[in-house]
């Protein structure tokens, strides 16, 4: 029978949610004959491979060191075949029939390279998972936005063609997905799904926002663990970021990181 999906869940000391994420995938109403699921460790110390090993029908990839979140993906997904590929956060939780009805968006409209759910927290609040390209401006924007409850409860119920959409739960079409050669693996974590996106607009596909479709991220439990080497990661992707998109920038934005303390220091 032809795989019609390909999940590939990149982890790292996650074993206290990966169970989770991955029991969740087990209650689709598609059937699991039809996709696979992939879990890529990134050289985990908590047992998270292990664990994963655990689940039926699940494929562990073992790896010995921590490429990060581009290259984890980029490599499942090399190692699947499915047309579609489902990009997902190892702290998820994809309630029934979700994946059924992100597939059903790619199939019912063939210029649509990408679709992002509604992402909400454990209590049900919306996270905005989508927005305009990364520039100064917009970053501005989107950071306001986002501390604005009304504002995102608001924006996130509207079905729409954003410049990018989260990649803690991004379903793109393989073929779009092979054919920009899939994630950017300068991004170790953070701003890769935006770059990924980008990409593949700039062939003139679009990447859709829909509601209707709801996956709870239980975000920010990287952060919470270890905040200086998350905001760490997030600089170097920043700068990285603007160096590849917006280089008359960079030097600007180096040079803010420096007076405000927060250049990143090498891992």
């Amino acid at each position: 029978m032809e795989l019609l999906a390909s999940v590939i869940i990149p982890t790292r000391n996650r074993s206290g949610t990966l169970d989770q994420t991955v029991r969740s995938l087990w209650h689709q109403t598609i059937d699991p004959r039809q996709f696979e699921i992939v879990v890529v460790d990134n050289a985990s110390t908590d047992g998270s491979a292990d664990a994963a090993r655990q689940s039926p029908d699940v494929r562990v990839i073992a790896r010995s060191t921590n490429g990060g979140f581009a290259s984890g993906n980029n490599e499942g997904i090399r190692a699947t075949t499915g047309d579609a590929i489902l990009l997902l956060n190892s702290d998820t939780v994809v309630p029934p029939g979700a994946l059924d009805r992100l597939l059903a968006e790619l199939a019912r409209d063939a210029s649509v390279a990408v679709a992002g759910p509604r992402l909400v927290d454990g209590a049900g609040r919306p996270e905005l998972s989508f927005g305009r390209m990364i520039g100064p401006l917009n970053e501005l924007r989107q950071k306001r936005r986002a501390q604005n409850a009304d504002e995102v409860e608001k924006l996130t119920r509207r079905r729409h063609y954003p410049d990018w959409v989260s990649g803690a739960c991004l379903l793109v079409r393989r073929a779009d997905a092979e054919a920009v050669g899939g994630l950017d693996e300068r991004f170790f974590m953070y701003t890769e799904d935006v770059d990924f996106c980008a990409a593949i607009r700039a062939r003139g596909r679009r990447i859709l926002f829909t509601p209707e479709v709801e996956v709870v991220h239980l975000r920010g439990r990287s952060a919470a663990s270890a905040p200086q080497a998350t905001n760490a990661a997030y600089r170097r992707s920043q700068v990285a970021f603007y160096e590849k998109h917006h280089p008359g920038w960079a030097p600007f934005l180096r040079l803010y990181l420096r007076i405000s303390g927060g250049w990143p220091t090498q891992p």
